[in-house]
């Protein structure tokens, strides 16, 4: 059985990208790292769907959490691989540079770089080794694409995984492995709820904010055989603010 790999399932577009998978019909491993409650919430709305959802809990950014856990799932699934795998695990901690604490740019950046690091590289050989491979979503952002003031960590962090989603690519395609990136503008999750949203609005052509449906529909897409001949792109998706 082919299963999917959601980081930071239990919130946000991690959320609805679950929900998404289980409606194609996927088996849906949803990670999260300390909120267990709404990890439990995602679950029964996958199971909802019909589709198997199990959680796994680990900090992506710790090399040794992220091969035990893995480790383990696989011993318990010798017959099954993770075919699937959406590195959407992310926080923010935005600040002026000048006045950032280390360890929010550390942060910030260990949890999206480490974390897609440790998890593809531990899941990519049993990809490669099969005969239908993967499909590989990272998900990056407006502000690694055009930067942001006050994000400077988390623009960097995305920069720096969209360009290893595109060297990513260039390795894996001769064996079937695509390796894709989102960038979403603002879209109505909890990392926006703090945001001037009636000022922003003003500033996006579409006059909205997105919705992680939206998002999670162009993941699915992406996962999906249809896309079996587009990787190393970055598909932008944010209401016409940055083309």
């Amino acid at each position: 059985m082919k299963y999917a790999l959601v980081t930071g399932g239990s919130r946000g577009l991690g959320r609805a990208i679950c929900l998404k998978l289980a409606q194609m019909g996927i088996p849906v491993l949803i990670n999260y790292q300390n909120n267990a409650e709404a990890a439990q919430e995602v679950k029964r709305l996958v199971e909802a769907e019909n589709a198997t959802a199990e959680l796994m809990q680990f900090d992506v950014s710790s090399k040794e959490a992220v091969e035990t856990a893995l480790n383990r799932w696989e011993n318990a699934h010798p017959d099954d691989y993770i075919a699937y795998l959406v590195n959407n695990a992310g926080i923010r901690k935005d600040n002026l540079m000048f006045m950032m604490p280390e360890e929010d740019w550390h942060g910030v950046i260990n949890t999206t770089l480490d974390g897609f690091f440790h998890v593809t590289r531990h899941l990519l050989p049993k990809m490669m080794m099969r005969k239908h491979g993967g499909r590989i979503v990272n998900m990056a952002s407006l502000s690694g694409l055009k930067g942001l003031p006050g994000q400077t960590n988390y623009s960097a962090a995305k920069a720096a995984l969209i360009g290893a989603t595109k060297a990513l690519a260039q390795e894996t395609a001769a064996r079937g492995v695509t390796v894709n990136a989102i960038a979403p503008g603002f879209i109505e999750t909890d990392m926006t709820k703090n945001l001037p949203q009636d000022e922003l609005k003003k500033l996006i052509p579409m006059q909205r904010f997105g919705k992680p449906e939206e998002v999670a529909a162009l993941a699915g897409f992406l996962i999906s055989d249809a896309a079996s001949y587009i990787t190393g792109e970055v598909i932008s998706i944010n209401g016409g603010l940055y083309t």
